[in-house]
């Protein structure tokens, strides 16, 4: 059995392309970001303010990519095992993550811009991401989902709120998309407070005890189950 928190060597595989696909997406925002040349007696420090919305481009989608990358590695850790399913599924949210530097550059173009251009860029921006955490959304419930691919010694309660904290945090990134169109600052502000709230440190609790013969089954005592778990333990 693969201990709780173990990987077999298709997970870790996994997971390392995946962080290889997160460090280029997350290096390629920066190359966005071009070298103003000045002439003359033009000031350069103008010209580097004027950059101000590649600047917050830059930071939002850094703080978002990280994020996501962040929770996507705590989530390996409990996934044990990998089939064909999984592999596709991540690879089509790889697909969304890879995709981001380019809203992100449409953001810094438009944003300065007219209303019209302005509210264009945010709804692409929020809808990309509104993508992404729809298909990692998917990703964790076909893994967790009857513990199909989780080790079987987690808690059930952790596994449900989990759960419950990306179905939550997929559908507040929709209702960003859906600000895009009336508020282009409320829809940016909700998307950083997300990254803020996905990006705190997961609640410390113990891990799920094991019998002595292999996971915990529904006809063992409930006293050996560890159910300590913060509702809110992602």
């Amino acid at each position: 059995m693969t201990a709780v928190g173990g990987q077999d060597s298709d997970t870790a595989r996994i997971e390392a392309f995946s962080d290889g696909v997160f460090a280029i997406a997350i290096t390629l925002l920066i190359i966005e970001i071009g070298v103003p040349h000045v002439v003359g007696t033009e000031s350069l420090f103008e010209e580097l303010v004027n950059l101000w919305p590649s600047y917050l481009g830059y930071a939002i989608s850094f703080l978002v990519i990280g994020t996501v990358w962040a929770n996507h590695h705590n989530r390996f850790r409990l996934i044990s095992r990998s089939d064909h399913i999984l592999l596709f599924l991540n690879i089509v949210f790889l697909m969304c993550i890879a995709f981001i530097p380019f809203p992100t550059a449409l953001l810094a173009d438009y944003i300065p811009g007219t209303e019209v251009h302005r509210t264009t860029a945010v709804a692409v921006y929020s809808g990309t991401l509104d993508v992404t955490a729809v298909f990692f959304t998917i990703l964790w419930l076909y893994a967790a989902g009857n513990y199909r691919l989780v080790d079987r010694a987690i808690d059930p309660l952790l596994l449900r709120a989990m759960t419950r904290r990306y179905v939550f945090g997929m559908l507040l990134y929709i209702l960003a998309f859906a600000l895009a169109f009336y508020s282009s600052a409320a829809s940016l502000a909700l998307i950083v407070i997300l990254a803020l709230i996905f990006v705190l440190p997961e609640p410390e609790g113990p891990e799920a005890r094991v019998a002595p013969g292999g996971p915990l089954s529904e006809a063992e005592p409930k006293g050996l189950k560890t159910i300590d778990y913060l509702i809110l333990a992602r």
